[in-house]
């Protein structure tokens, strides 16, 4: 039997006010005069926490527009404007949620790998190690900070840059940044998380060392999201640590039917991972019947509204490249379903799952 030997993320920090060290901790990574590119999310423009980078001589600040999920041809287009105006860079701080994160790790490997990003998407594709990458989440829940995936939209399809040369070098968790994100937004990236340990917990794949992560990641979750009344300090705390373990249960292992068919949702519809995956969760009784009941529990506690109907009105057509991207996340399918899912999960039933959404 041939176990998987798969990369971890090589430096972790963790606490509050831990961002503070970043100057001291990129120093040693700089290159002659090539500079650092700190790619932050657009949402902190103008904002105080921009104030806080430690620029030096040529650094430059990017700000990533993630109102919709990272494309390939975003992908390409900043690291070819990297290389035309600096020829070479120290390396690239990802500060933002998972797009952020992903954009980053994505724009990294494409510093030192020839072609588009969208030739890269699939497993093990990447040849090169990219330029030293950090990553910073400003939301917690997708695990990106240190999965081996980089998820994006390419012109065919959905599907992320999987390999071992994509974990980040370090990542910076330090709990006060996630303090005043949006409530809704921080509950769709926490879902994100749920619904990973469900997956993960539940699927074929299954192994004591993804389990181990994943209960806790799990018992993190139900914690904030169905003992806490009030969102404090220790939610934020609780919620990062929860994103990291959930990564963590995922990288060995995979999720299942709820990312598979929200791959869908995103690549014709552009519903962002998190809210996709509540959408799809919503209507998941047959694969993940507990879970599904709890996940509506959670909605129901927090007041929030999952969209409805979002399928409504599509063409034949329409329907058919949303089964095909979904149906091409094969590894997620043989998780959720076993190694036979192709008998199980046929169009037909995809389609009818695809129309209650």
């Amino acid at each position: 039997m041939q176990f998987r030997n798969f990369k971890m993320v090589s430096y972790v920090v963790f606490g509050r006010g831990c961002f503070n060290q970043l100057d001291e901790i990129i120093a040693p990574h700089r290159k002659n005069n090539a500079p650092f590119i700190f790619l932050i999310d657009h949402v902190f423009e103008g904002k105080p926490l921009t104030e806080r980078i430690p620029l030096r001589s040529n650094d430059k600040i990017l700000f990533a527009d993630v109102t919709h999920e990272p494309k390939t041809k975003q992908v390409d287009a900043i690291a070819q404007q990297l290389k035309d105006e600096f020829g070479t860079i120290s390396g690239i701080v990802g500060i933002g949620g998972g797009s952020t994160l992903d954009l980053a790790k994505a724009v990294s490997l494409m510093m030192n790998n020839p072609g588009s990003s969208a030739d890269y998407q699939g497993w093990d594709l990447v040849k090169k190690a990219g330029v030293y990458k950090v990553g910073i989440p400003t939301l917690s829940g997708t695990g990106a900070e240190v999965s081996r995936t980089t998820v994006l939209t390419g012109p065919t399809r959905k599907l992320g840059m999987n390999s071992d040369f994509t974990p980040f070098d370090q990542i910076i968790l330090d709990p006060e940044l996630i303090k005043n994100a949006p409530a809704n937004q921080r509950f769709y990236t926490g879902m994100d998380c749920y619904i990973h340990c469900i997956e993960s917990l539940e699927g074929t794949y299954l192994n004591e060392f993804s389990k181990s992560y994943g209960d806790k990641a799990l018992q993190l979750c139900r914690y904030i999201f169905l003992e806490k009344d009030v969102w404090d300090d220790e939610c934020d705390d609780k919620l990062m640590m929860a994103s990291y373990a959930g990564g963590m249960s995922i990288a060995y292992s995979q999720v299942g039917v709820a990312h598979a068919v929200s791959y869908g949702l995103s690549y014709l519809l552009g519903t962002k991972h998190g809210i996709g995956n509540c959408i799809v969760m919503n209507h998941l009784e047959e694969y993940y019947p507990e879970g599904q009941k709890e996940f509506k529990r959670m909605v129901e506690k927090g007041g929030y509204e999952i969209p409805q109907g979002i399928c409504k009105g599509l063409t034949d057509k329409q329907f058919d490249t949303m089964i095909n991207v979904s149906l091409g996340m094969k590894p997620l399918w043989e998780n959720a379903l076993g190694k036979n899912w192709e008998s199980i999960m046929t169009r037909e039933k995809l389609r009818a799952l695809y129309e209650k959404l």
